[in-house]
Protein backbone atom coordinates (compact mmCIF):
# COMPACT_ATOMS: atom_id res chain seq x y z
CA UNK A 1 0.00 0.00 0.00
CA UNK A 2 1.47 3.35 -1.04
CA UNK A 3 1.58 6.38 1.22
CA UNK A 4 -0.83 8.20 -1.12
CA UNK A 5 -3.31 5.35 -0.87
CA UNK A 6 -2.86 5.20 2.91
CA UNK A 7 -3.66 8.90 3.22
CA UNK A 8 -7.04 8.22 1.61
CA UNK A 9 -7.95 5.79 4.41
CA UNK A 10 -9.58 6.98 7.64
CA UNK A 11 -6.88 8.11 10.05
CA UNK A 12 -8.13 5.78 12.79
CA UNK A 13 -7.56 2.74 10.54
CA UNK A 14 -3.95 3.67 9.94
CA UNK A 15 -3.34 4.38 13.61
CA UNK A 16 -4.78 0.98 14.49
CA UNK A 17 -2.58 -0.70 11.87
CA UNK A 18 0.53 1.00 13.27
CA UNK A 19 -0.29 -0.11 16.82
CA UNK A 20 -1.03 -3.64 15.63
CA UNK A 21 2.41 -3.83 13.99
CA UNK A 22 4.06 -2.34 17.09
CA UNK A 23 2.41 -4.97 19.24
CA UNK A 24 3.45 -7.77 16.87
CA UNK A 25 7.06 -6.64 17.15
CA UNK A 26 6.73 -6.43 20.94
CA UNK A 27 5.32 -9.95 21.26
CA UNK A 28 7.74 -11.57 18.83
CA UNK A 29 10.98 -9.70 19.59
CA UNK A 30 10.54 -7.60 22.74
CA UNK A 31 10.29 -3.91 23.54
CA UNK A 32 13.59 -2.88 21.95
CA UNK A 33 12.36 -4.13 18.57
CA UNK A 34 9.48 -1.65 18.61
CA UNK A 35 10.97 1.21 16.61
CA UNK A 36 9.36 3.64 14.20
CA UNK A 37 11.82 2.57 11.51
CA UNK A 38 10.91 -1.12 11.84
CA UNK A 39 7.20 -0.37 11.81
CA UNK A 40 7.48 1.91 8.80
CA UNK A 41 9.51 -0.70 6.91
CA UNK A 42 6.86 -3.37 7.43
CA UNK A 43 3.99 -1.04 6.50
CA UNK A 44 5.78 0.25 3.42
CA UNK A 45 5.98 3.90 4.44
CA UNK A 46 8.74 6.22 5.60
CA UNK A 47 9.57 6.61 9.27
CA UNK A 48 8.91 10.40 9.20
CA UNK A 49 5.39 9.66 7.92
CA UNK A 50 4.60 7.95 11.22
CA UNK A 51 4.94 11.29 13.01
CA UNK A 52 1.67 12.32 11.39
CA UNK A 53 0.02 9.75 13.65
CA UNK A 54 2.20 9.59 16.77
CA UNK A 55 4.41 12.29 18.26
CA UNK A 56 7.20 9.90 19.27
CA UNK A 57 8.06 6.29 19.99
CA UNK A 58 7.05 6.92 23.62
CA UNK A 59 3.66 8.21 22.48
CA UNK A 60 3.16 5.07 20.40
CA UNK A 61 4.21 2.81 23.27
CA UNK A 62 1.70 4.50 25.57
CA UNK A 63 -1.06 3.83 23.07
CA UNK A 64 0.04 0.20 22.87
CA UNK A 65 -0.13 0.07 26.68
CA UNK A 66 -3.68 1.42 26.48
CA UNK A 67 -4.60 -1.34 24.02
CA UNK A 68 -3.01 -4.00 26.23
CA UNK A 69 -4.92 -2.74 29.27
CA UNK A 70 -8.20 -2.80 27.36
CA UNK A 71 -7.60 -6.40 26.27
CA UNK A 72 -6.67 -7.43 29.81
CA UNK A 73 -9.78 -5.70 31.14
CA UNK A 74 -11.96 -7.58 28.66
CA UNK A 75 -10.57 -10.91 29.88
CA UNK A 76 -11.09 -10.00 33.53
CA UNK A 77 -14.62 -8.74 32.86
CA UNK A 78 -15.49 -12.13 31.37
CA UNK A 79 -14.06 -13.82 34.48
CA UNK A 80 -16.20 -11.62 36.73
CA UNK A 81 -19.36 -12.37 34.75
CA UNK A 82 -18.71 -16.08 35.24
CA UNK A 83 -18.37 -15.61 39.01
CA UNK A 84 -21.50 -13.57 39.55
CA UNK A 85 -21.90 -10.12 41.09
CA UNK A 86 -23.06 -11.38 44.49
CA UNK A 87 -19.82 -13.29 45.17
CA UNK A 88 -17.60 -10.36 46.15
CA UNK A 89 -14.59 -12.30 47.41
CA UNK A 90 -14.92 -14.64 44.46
CA UNK A 91 -14.70 -11.61 42.20
CA UNK A 92 -11.47 -10.44 43.82
CA UNK A 93 -9.84 -13.82 43.41
CA UNK A 94 -11.16 -14.19 39.86
CA UNK A 95 -9.33 -10.96 39.02
CA UNK A 96 -6.17 -12.24 40.71
CA UNK A 97 -6.29 -15.57 38.88
CA UNK A 98 -7.11 -13.84 35.61
CA UNK A 99 -4.20 -11.45 36.02
CA UNK A 100 -1.78 -14.35 36.58
CA UNK A 101 -3.20 -16.32 33.64
CA UNK A 102 -2.91 -13.32 31.34
CA UNK A 103 0.63 -12.46 32.46
CA UNK A 104 1.88 -16.00 31.83
CA UNK A 105 0.28 -16.01 28.38
CA UNK A 106 1.56 -12.52 27.47
CA UNK A 107 5.02 -12.09 29.03
CA UNK A 108 6.19 -9.31 26.70
CA UNK A 109 3.05 -7.26 27.23
CA UNK A 110 3.25 -7.86 30.98
CA UNK A 111 6.85 -6.63 30.90
CA UNK A 112 5.95 -3.47 28.96
CA UNK A 113 3.01 -2.52 31.18
CA UNK A 114 3.99 -3.81 34.61
CA UNK A 115 7.74 -4.33 34.70
CA UNK A 116 9.49 -1.65 32.66
CA UNK A 117 12.24 0.24 34.50
CA UNK A 118 11.19 3.75 35.49
CA UNK A 119 13.49 5.40 32.97
CA UNK A 120 11.79 3.46 30.15
CA UNK A 121 8.21 4.25 31.10
CA UNK A 122 6.15 6.61 28.92
CA UNK A 123 5.08 9.79 30.70
CA UNK A 124 1.55 8.58 31.41
CA UNK A 125 1.18 5.94 34.10
CA UNK A 126 0.59 2.37 32.99
CA UNK A 127 -2.17 0.10 34.27
CA UNK A 128 -3.19 0.68 37.86
CA UNK A 129 -0.86 -0.43 40.65
CA UNK A 130 1.62 -1.44 37.96
CA UNK A 131 4.86 -0.11 36.58
CA UNK A 132 8.11 -1.18 38.16
CA UNK A 133 6.63 -2.02 41.54
CA UNK A 134 5.84 1.56 42.55
CA UNK A 135 2.58 3.26 43.42
CA UNK A 136 1.04 4.93 40.40
CA UNK A 137 -2.19 6.81 39.89
CA UNK A 138 -4.89 4.14 39.60
CA UNK A 139 -7.91 3.70 37.35
CA UNK A 140 -6.98 5.89 34.40
CA UNK A 141 -7.49 2.66 32.46
CA UNK A 142 -9.98 -0.16 32.30
CA UNK A 143 -7.85 -2.63 34.26
CA UNK A 144 -7.59 -0.20 37.16
CA UNK A 145 -11.33 0.37 37.20
CA UNK A 146 -12.02 -3.35 37.41
CA UNK A 147 -9.49 -3.91 40.18
CA UNK A 148 -10.82 -1.02 42.23
CA UNK A 149 -14.44 -1.94 41.58
CA UNK A 150 -14.12 -5.44 43.04
CA UNK A 151 -11.92 -4.16 45.88
CA UNK A 152 -14.47 -1.49 46.81
CA UNK A 153 -17.26 -4.09 47.07
CA UNK A 154 -15.19 -6.06 49.56
CA UNK A 155 -14.34 -2.90 51.50
CA UNK A 156 -18.02 -2.01 51.71
CA UNK A 157 -19.03 -5.39 53.16
CA UNK A 158 -15.97 -6.77 54.99
CA UNK A 159 -13.77 -5.52 57.78
CA UNK A 160 -10.30 -6.22 56.44
CA UNK A 161 -7.64 -7.63 58.80
CA UNK A 162 -5.76 -4.36 58.54
CA UNK A 163 -3.44 -2.96 61.19
CA UNK A 164 -4.39 0.18 63.05
CA UNK A 165 -3.08 3.44 61.65
CA UNK A 166 -0.57 3.56 64.52
CA UNK A 167 0.84 0.19 63.48
CA UNK A 168 1.61 1.35 59.95
CA UNK A 169 5.36 2.02 59.59
CA UNK A 170 5.88 5.73 60.11
CA UNK A 171 8.10 6.01 57.03
CA UNK A 172 5.19 4.90 54.81
CA UNK A 173 2.41 7.03 56.25
CA UNK A 174 2.86 10.09 54.07
CA UNK A 175 2.99 8.03 50.86
CA UNK A 176 0.03 5.91 51.89
CA UNK A 177 -1.97 8.99 52.85
CA UNK A 178 -1.39 10.50 49.41
CA UNK A 179 -2.31 7.22 47.75
CA UNK A 180 -5.48 7.00 49.85
CA UNK A 181 -6.53 10.47 48.66
CA UNK A 182 -6.03 9.33 45.07
CA UNK A 183 -8.07 6.19 45.69
CA UNK A 184 -10.94 8.16 47.23
CA UNK A 185 -10.93 10.64 44.33
CA UNK A 186 -10.90 7.80 41.79
CA UNK A 187 -13.73 5.92 43.50
CA UNK A 188 -15.86 9.08 43.71
CA UNK A 189 -15.32 9.63 39.98
CA UNK A 190 -16.75 6.13 39.42
CA UNK A 191 -19.74 6.86 41.64
CA UNK A 192 -18.43 4.66 44.47
CA UNK A 193 -18.54 6.15 47.96
CA UNK A 194 -17.14 4.37 51.00
CA UNK A 195 -17.35 5.41 54.66
CA UNK A 196 -14.18 7.02 55.97
CA UNK A 197 -13.33 4.04 58.20
CA UNK A 198 -13.40 1.70 55.20
CA UNK A 199 -10.26 3.36 53.85
CA UNK A 200 -8.18 3.86 56.95
CA UNK A 201 -4.43 4.17 56.56
CA UNK A 202 -4.13 0.61 57.85
CA UNK A 203 -6.57 -0.61 55.20
CA UNK A 204 -4.60 1.08 52.43
CA UNK A 205 -1.46 -0.53 53.87
CA UNK A 206 -3.19 -3.94 53.73
CA UNK A 207 -4.17 -3.28 50.10
CA UNK A 208 -0.56 -2.41 49.28
CA UNK A 209 0.65 -5.63 50.91
CA UNK A 210 -1.98 -7.58 48.95
CA UNK A 211 -0.76 -6.08 45.66
CA UNK A 212 2.90 -6.69 46.54
CA UNK A 213 2.18 -10.37 47.17
CA UNK A 214 0.10 -10.75 44.01
CA UNK A 215 2.47 -8.80 41.78
CA UNK A 216 5.54 -10.38 43.35
CA UNK A 217 4.35 -13.93 42.74
CA UNK A 218 3.27 -13.20 39.16
CA UNK A 219 6.52 -11.42 38.29
CA UNK A 220 8.65 -14.20 39.78
CA UNK A 221 6.69 -16.75 37.78
CA UNK A 222 6.69 -14.83 34.50
CA UNK A 223 10.45 -14.20 34.66
CA UNK A 224 11.35 -17.60 36.12
CA UNK A 225 13.00 -15.98 39.15
CA UNK A 226 11.97 -18.25 41.99
CA UNK A 227 15.06 -18.99 44.15
CA UNK A 228 14.86 -22.64 43.11
CA UNK A 229 13.21 -24.62 40.32
CA UNK A 230 9.43 -24.72 40.71
CA UNK A 231 7.81 -27.10 38.23
CA UNK A 232 4.27 -25.99 39.04
CA UNK A 233 3.75 -22.65 40.78
CA UNK A 234 -0.04 -22.75 40.73
CA UNK A 235 -0.40 -24.49 44.14
CA UNK A 236 1.82 -21.79 45.66
CA UNK A 237 -0.34 -19.09 44.10
CA UNK A 238 -3.56 -20.75 45.25
CA UNK A 239 -2.26 -21.15 48.80
CA UNK A 240 -1.53 -17.43 48.89
CA UNK A 241 -5.11 -16.66 47.81
CA UNK A 242 -6.47 -19.12 50.36
CA UNK A 243 -4.51 -17.39 53.15
CA UNK A 244 -5.79 -13.98 52.08
CA UNK A 245 -9.37 -15.24 51.80
CA UNK A 246 -9.17 -16.84 55.25
CA UNK A 247 -7.82 -13.64 56.77
CA UNK A 248 -10.59 -11.53 55.23
CA UNK A 249 -13.39 -13.93 56.18
CA UNK A 250 -12.10 -14.27 59.73
CA UNK A 251 -11.86 -10.54 60.30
Amino acid sequence: MTEATRRDRPRVDTEREIRREARRLLVEQGREAVTLRAIARHLGITAPALYRYYDSREDLLQRVIDDVCLDLAAELTADLVAVGEEDMLGGVFAVCRGFRRWALAHPQEFTLVFASPAEQEPEAAPCAFGGAGKLVQPAKDQFGRIFLSVASKVLATHQLPAPSDEEVPEQLRADLSGFRDTLVHTLVQQGIELPDQALSLGTVYFMLQFWVRLYGHVALEVFGRFPFAVSNAEPLFESMLTELAGAIQAA
